[in-house]
């Protein structure tokens, strides 16, 4: 009775109608994957071979950056080319081919954000950035850091909005949002204007470029070097190792000192106050024997110069050039040690003196007087026993 019942209830002919259906699915399915699976062997086989045979980056960085995504992207559009094959009801082929959609959509989005690191590393692969005179070479890496977090940033607002826009629920309420669009584009105007005079002052420094990374700057009385440069704000790395985070509209709105805008070349001075006895001369030939010893002095410029004259010493200015402002520092720390050593050894009477001047008193103010004194003393008795 009880298997009667059962067959009944559940017909032989349609449990294995339904079966056929679940293997002819499942294997189809599992078909589909592997099509995409060999379809992106295949292909990353094919770039890899010519990424070997050709000596540009590109390729290479294409396997490097895209090979994720394309891993995904791959096997997700098989599947969603094969997706009528698999005689699966209505009611589940449209959520199907929706939930592939957003996959698709997603790993096309990926692709495209791997894409700029692929463009950063082929265009950065024509620049030295260890060179010593790397001005051009920080100059597009600051561009390609910008314009790449601006390409990041617009895809993923894009491609999230595109997914929203594949459900019903979000279109209504796109239509409602157009609908009312007046007052909201004021209210989040209103809301917005900090973050998009952000986002306008960071593609201001793009092109413009007062900063670039590496650059040397003073900002806040402080000495430091661009570290990093986002969206909203840029970090300058201070001499003393803490890091100073500033808004990046900051460098369009406030002055401050860019130490290497044009070029890394730079120019110390160091200041010493001596005597007016030091000959100028031997001092000069002392700092020129000083810089050619040292590999801290670029070459191009020196001098020593007579910069002021007091009532009690002279100012002398030593000036020198070095390749960049850290070398520059070291080379001034350098340049007054060994100046001073060299006075003090060769010049000791050099050193700035206080002097003071006696005039002699008047002949009758010093001669002596009967009782061997000044005139103008007291006579002091001789003491006598009794």
């Amino acid at each position: 009775m009880g298997i009667q019942k059962i067959l009944e209830a559940y017909p032989l002919k349609e449990v294995i109608e339904n079966w056929e259906k679940l293997a002819w699915f499942l294997a189809l399915l599992a078909f589909s994957i592997i099509v995409g699976i060999v379809a992106y062997s295949i292909l990353l086989l094919i770039i890899k071979r010519i990424a070997r045979r050709t000596p540009t980056i590109l390729d290479d960085a294409f396997i490097r950056h895209c090979r994720k995504p394309v891993r995904f992207l791959i096997p997700l559009l098989t599947l969603n080319l094969f997706s009528p094959l698999l005689g699966l009801p209505e009611t589940l082929v449209g959520p199907l081919r929706h939930l592939l959609s957003l996959g698709i959509i997603a790993s096309i989005a990926w692709l495209f954000v791997q894409g700029t690191y692929v463009l950063n590393d082929f265009i950065l692969s024509r620049y030295e950035l260890d060179e010593k005179d790397n001005l051009q070479a920080r100059k597009v890496y600051t561009q390609l850091q910008i314009f790449k977090k601006i390409v990041i940033f617009t895809v993923g607002i894009v491609s999230l909005a595109i997914m929203l826009m594949t459900f019903e629920r979000f279109r209504q309420f796109g239509a409602t949002i157009l609908a009312s669009a007046g007052i909201i584009g004021i209210v989040v105007g209103l809301a917005t204007q900090r973050t998009i005079s952000t986002i306008l002052a960071g593609l201001q420094i793009a092109i413009t470029q007062p900063i670039r990374l590496d650059d040397v700057v003073i900002v806040e009385n402080e000495w430091g070097r661009i570290e990093e440069i986002t969206f909203t704000y840029v970090v300058v790395r201070i001499w003393d190792l803490r890091r100073l985070v500033l808004p990046i509209t900051y460098f369009i709105e406030k002055p401050f000192q860019n130490w290497t805008r044009v070029t890394a070349d730079i120019l110390g001075t160091v200041f010493f106050y001596v005597d007016y006895t030091v000959p100028v001369q031997a001092i000069r030939e002392e700092l020129h024997r000083i810089l050619k010893s040292s590999n801290l002095w670029n070459g191009l410029t020196w001098g020593l110069q007579v910069t002021n004259i007091t009532e009690r010493t002279v100012e002398l200015r030593a000036l020198m050039s070095a390749s960049d402002a850290s070398k520059a520092w070291h080379l001034r720390c350098m340049v007054r040690e060994s100046l001073l050593d060299f006075i003090q050894r060769t010049y000791p009477e050099g050193l700035p003196k206080a002097r003071a001047e006696i005039r002699n008193a008047r002949r009758d103010e010093i001669l002596p007087g009967p009782s061997g004194l000044a005139s103008q003393s007291p006579a002091v008795e001789p003491s006598g026993s009794g």
